[in-house]
């Protein structure tokens, strides 16, 4: 998570917990995509005339989210995010209700330790 940047304007990146600028290294095949990923990860920099990124990876910003709640979270998004945690919950408790519905219809029911 200590390698993860925004892109800050056409060419350039920043990263998001410590503020470093940095670009996307020549030989990156990110560079020759013609679409400049909104956030990346990288595994290093290198230090030229510019600080460059190498070994880099375009992600989702959610997944920093999700994967890193205590260092990254999504502005404004908390609240619909534990709305769909709840729905999620609420429809796999469903789902379960109606298969031991469906079993116990079928004269089924969990073997007795």
């Amino acid at each position: 998570f200590v390698h993860a940047a925004k892109l800050r304007n056409i060419t350039q990146y920043v990263n998001l917990l410590n503020g470093t600028p940095a670009n996307l290294h020549p030989s990156s095949a990110i560079c020759g995509i013609g679409e400049t990923p909104h956030y990346v990860v990288y595994h290093e920099l290198v230090l030229t005339s510019k600080e460059y990124m190498r070994t880099v990876t375009a992600i989702d910003p959610q997944w920093l989210a999700e994967l890193g709640p205590m260092f990254f979270s999504i502005k404004g998004a908390s609240a619909s995010l534990a709305a769909h945690q709840r729905a999620v919950r609420s429809h796999a408790g469903a789902a379960a209700q109606d298969q031991h519905d469906s079993l116990a219809g079928l004269g089924a029911a969990p073997r007795a330790p």
